[in-house]
């Protein structure tokens, strides 16, 4: 892999501005075309080579009644590569309608951790030096994951802020969102509520229950629901940075053309990790972008 080209490691004033107005940035051209490749290469000798007879068949669904199937799969997840099927890859009676390597929502958690092409792109000194520009101390990265967005399947993200899911006090989640191949409305691409971090708090929480399992607490703000979006093209290699209260969702991939990207998110590592959400830290923490030489 090689290193993007910049005239300064870190962002500009004035992307740091647009993102703190929008709750987004986009910045084109992020990863070169090489690492693309060996980024998605690397992603589909994953997906061909899980052993589908151990796999307990666990569905992905970010909805907010569908339970996870197989909730120790997800729940352990956070330092393994764990793969997660499309809800509409099955039957009415369970059966498999796809191939497995064309039926996995997402790949995740730990792609940073335990892929060499994937750590390559995310512990880097870019990477530092953007959390650093938008104010990190201590930038831990966490739950790193390839999202395929299947050609005809693939389910749709209803809108949500990821500090929904990865709550620090005071929250302070940042989404690193590459795209693989071009992200489009027409196959699942991103929409924000541009702005929308600054109208809204963290009222609703994604946690592990004290019965077992995961589900939602709270709700959220009043007016939320009312909420417009504007759908992005982000061409392949491109970033977008996110602000982890700004509201942002995707559609279903009705399309023949796959959506497949890799994301991870930051939080900032002086501040309280929730003990309640989903995914917890290791005995060996979460990865600091502060240790990349």
């Amino acid at each position: 892999m090689s290193e993007p080209t910049h005239s300064s490691l870190g962002l500009t004033p004035e992307q740091i501005a647009k993102f703190q107005e929008d709750g987004f940035l986009v910045l084109p051209d992020e990863l070169d075309s090489s690492t693309v490749e060996s980024l998605l290469k690397e992603s589909r000798t994953l997906l061909e080579d899980f052993p589908l007879d151990s796999h307990p068949l666990t569905k992905f669904s970010t909805g907010e009644t569908a339970p996870h199937v197989g909730d120790d799969y997800f729940l352990t997840s956070g330092d393994k590569i764990h793969f997660f099927f499309e809800e509409a890859a099955f039957s009415s009676s369970g059966e498999l309608l796809k191939p497995k390597s064309q039926a996995i929502n997402k790949i995740g958690h730990a792609l940073h951790v335990l892929s060499a092409p994937f750590k390559n792109i995310t512990l880097t000194a870019r990477n530092r030096a953007i959390a650093a520009s938008l104010a990190f101390k201590d930038p831990r990265v966490l739950q790193s994951m390839v999202i395929c967005k299947q050609p005809e399947i693939g389910g749709p993200c209803p809108s949500h802020m990821d500090s929904t899911f990865l709550y620090t006090d005071p929250p302070s989640a940042v989404g690193f969102w590459y795209a693989l191949e071009d992200a489009t409305p027409n196959n699942g691409g991103l929409g924000f509520a541009r702005g929308s971090h600054r109208r809204y708090g963290v009222g609703k929480r994604f946690v592990r229950l004290a019965e077992g399992g995961t589900g939602f607490q709270g709700k959220d703000e009043e007016g939320i629901e009312g909420e417009e979006f504007e759908d992005l093209t982000v061409k392949k290699g491109g970033l977008v940075l996110i602000h982890g209260q700004v509201l942002h969702r995707s559609t279903r991939n009705t399309s023949m053309d796959s959506r497949f990207i890799y994301t991870f998110h930051v939080i900032e590592g002086e501040n309280k990790y929730d003990e309640k959400n989903w995914l917890q830290p290791g005995k060996e923490g979460f990865s600091r972008l502060n240790d990349v030489a």
